[in-house]
């Protein structure tokens, strides 16, 4: 695993928030991150824009391959980090998104955000190689989400849809904000909050 220190005075891309898109940039401060609580270490790169010279950190994860040599923008805050307790590669999925929004490919932003949706049903077990809308409808039976979360998935499985045939509707910057941000509320509500409300049960029963 290569130091922090060899990381000082490289060039990396990275989002830069001023320059409103993926720029060339400086690194002039490294250090790895190992929390107790994830299975990977953690780099992080203070660089410098070479366009605007505004400063950016970085992130980069070390999966057991060596870090993935595509850092995702942590601070300027460009994109909400979506929490640990979502699988990572659902994650990487929706980082892959977010950077295509943050290019303004809005079309493939609500394609990767479909292919997100699939990831998540096959992840939560339903039938595998099902059409997309059954395997969401399967979600709702097994009463891993609501009537009011399926409404939201079919309405992205829909817009992924669109995004992936051919059309002169263009796909919207709008539309590409809410399909991100109803994805993470779904991986929110099926991975975080569910969580916790396990842990708060467990608590409460405890303390009975």
């Amino acid at each position: 695993m290569t130091e922090a220190s060899d990381r000082v005075g490289s060039n990396i891309l990275a989002t830069c928030s001023t320059c409103d898109q993926v720029v060339m940039a400086v690194v002039e401060g490294a250090m790895i991150e190992s929390n107790p609580e994830k299975d990977f270490p953690t780099l992080l790169q203070l660089a410098r824009c070479s366009k605007c010279g505004d400063g950016v950190l970085v992130l980069e994860e070390d999966y057991g391959n060596g870090w993935d040599g595509d850092p995702i923008t942590v601070w300027p805050n460009t994109q909400r980090m979506l929490s640990w307790l979502i699988p990572e590669p659902l994650r990487r999925q929706h980082e892959e998104a977010h950077r295509c929004f943050s290019v303004k490919a809005y079309t493939a932003t609500v394609v990767m955000v479909r292919r997100t949706l699939e990831g998540v049903s096959i992840d939560q077990g339903v039938t595998k190689r099902a059409p997309l809308i059954r395997m969401l409808e399967e979600l709702k039976e097994s009463g891993k989400i609501d009537g009011r979360l399926l409404e939201w998935s079919q309405a992205l499985r829909l817009l992924g849809n669109e995004g992936a045939h051919y059309s002169d509707k263009p796909v919207t910057q709008d539309d590409a904000t809410d399909a991100l941000a109803l994805a993470e509320a779904l991986m929110d509500y099926l991975y975080v909050y569910t969580a916790q409300f396990e842990k708060f049960k467990q608590r409460r029963e405890g303390n009975e």
